[in-house]
């Protein structure tokens, strides 16, 4: 009898200690983030058991003393958080008793940038996770100036970009596209990133010189153009009075030139002019723009809107979509649902999509989305075809030809990813397709800048919104 017992009282302890086990979870590969944003660390339990009464704790690994934020007895316990991260941390509570603890980090600095470790623990049982943030400050526009000639006639050119994180590169392109070597090099660390600086002496007295900066996925490119008229006119100046006068008036007249140009456009414009190619529309969108004509270019854009709905038969388990197929909001299923609704084909399982309830074979159509916010999210349009069963990149290698907001704004993702380095977080998002030209273009629809452009691409089947949304709030589709 005394050996039953004990028998059953080993059983049960071993099963009681099975049932605390868990492991924690989260992504393998490293986050990227513009210095700015927002970004959530994602972290949670596998199984999803609660983590309400269990010790949640975030640290830096490459600090001393590192706490970043600390969940413990039900509570928020931070005092002991280093002092740069106060006001800026917090775990979602009502997801604890999913098993989410995952950690929102608010206006990432350059110095958040490090290995972070979500440390789990209850009972007698622990676990964690590394997760590696990687963060980006994009810089100022380049600033070509001109920095006088030489005794044989080439005119120096100085570009200089500032407000970089990491170290960027600083290349000048001929017109052709070829690249210059720089005669003179300088870069320095300051406390918001670094200062790049190259000189090149151009000798063609009719061409065009490009200055680009370029960091991982973020560029910016200033151009200048030389004329021989330009240029036959500084000469005689230089031989009319002294070299140091002339040197005066060339980077007096230059830098009025940059500062008449840099104010005529729109910050973002300035952005983005000498990276996109404008198709026939965006060239009249941007020419009402330089106007200052924002609702002009709505309405333009407008004249292809569609009336677009959400099908909820092709809509993620864990995705709820509205009655009138306006709206569509994240919201954690039980099991049983997901098992339920995975038996139909047309839904996607594995991502957070759903698609609309309309496909397009040819022409041009429009939609417009709210995103005012939301913290994860991607629009644009997906190939009826694509794969709904499987773990695969938003890519228009898979189909899809998407922009959005998921540790910072970028079109796509996997190896083919932009980073989208946008100064205004939009509140409503414009898709507009052309089917036949083949381009998916993206607008902030309050300023009317143009976010992004898919171009070049080969439509051959019927393409639908789509919408991906891991958001506990509504993401709207506008009526137009």
């Amino acid at each position: 009898m005394e050996f039953i017992c004990v028998t059953l009282m080993i059983i049960i302890g071993i099963t009681d200690s099975t049932a605390d086990q868990f492991a924690v979870v989260g992504p393998v590969d490293p986050l990227f983030i513009v210095s700015g944003e927002d970004v959530i660390l994602p972290c949670s339990l596998k199984p999803n058991i609660s983590a309400v009464n269990m010790r949640v704790e975030w640290f830096r690994l490459d600090l001393k003393d590192s706490v970043v934020h600390l969940y413990e007895d039900h509570e928020d316990k931070n005092t002991n958080q280093l002092q740069s991260y106060r006001g800026r941390t917090e775990v979602f509570k009502d997801e604890l008793q999913k098993g989410n603890t995952s950690l929102k980090l608010s206006r990432v600095k350059v110095s958040d940038e490090g290995l972070y470790k979500c440390f789990i623990e209850y009972k007698s049982w622990s676990d964690d996770l590394t997760v590696d943030l990687s963060v980006e400050a994009v810089g100022s526009p380049p600033l070509i100036t001109v920095d006088g000639f030489d005794v044989s006639g080439g005119l120096h050119l100085q570009c200089e970009s500032k407000g970089w994180y990491p170290e960027p590169e600083l290349v000048w392109l001929d017109s052709e596209g070829v690249t210059l070597t720089s005669e003179t090099t300088d870069k320095q660390r300051e406390t918001d990133g670094f200062r790049v600086k190259h000189m090149i002496t151009v000798y063609n007295r009719d061409s065009k010189y490009h200055c680009r900066v370029i960091m991982r996925h973020h560029m910016m490119e200033t151009e200048i153009i030389t004329s021989s008229k330009m240029l036959n006119s500084l000469m005689s100046s230089v031989i009319l009075i002294s070299v140091g006068s002339v040197l005066i008036v060339i980077t007096a007249v230059l830098i009025i030139v940059c500062v008449y140009r840099h104010r005529e456009l729109p910050r973002e414009e300035r952005r983005i002019k000498n990276v996109y190619i404008l198709n026939s529309l965006e060239r009249q969108t941007f020419s009402l723009r330089e106007k200052g004509t924002v609702e002009s270019v709505k309405s333009l854009l407008r004249k292809y809107a569609v009336n677009v709905t959400l099908d909820p038969d092709s809509a993620h388990p864990d995705l709820i979509v509205s009655d009138d197929g306006k709206q569509v909001r994240y919201e954690k299923q039980s099991r049983t649902v997901k098992d339920e609704d995975q038996k139909s084909n047309n839904k996607f399982d594995k991502e957070l999509c759903v698609l609309g309830n309309e496909g397009f074979t040819s022409g041009c159509f429009y939609y417009e989305v709210q995103v005012k916010g939301l913290s994860v999210w991607f629009v644009g349009v997906a190939r009826e075809s694509v794969k709904r069963k499987e773990v695969i990149w938003l890519n228009p290698e898979n189909g899809f030809w998407m922009a959005g907001l998921r540790g910072g704004y970028r079109a796509s993702e996997g190896s083919s990813s932009v980073s989208l380095p946008l100064s205004v977080a939009p509140q409503r998002v414009g898709v507009f397709v052309d089917y036949e030209e083949g381009r998916v273009s993206f607008y902030d629809v309050e300023s009317m800048c143009h976010i992004y452009s898919f171009t070049d691409q080969s439509f051959n089947k019927k393409l639908y919104p789509i919408i991906w949304c891991i958001d506990f709030a509504p993401l709207i589709i506008c009526d137009l």
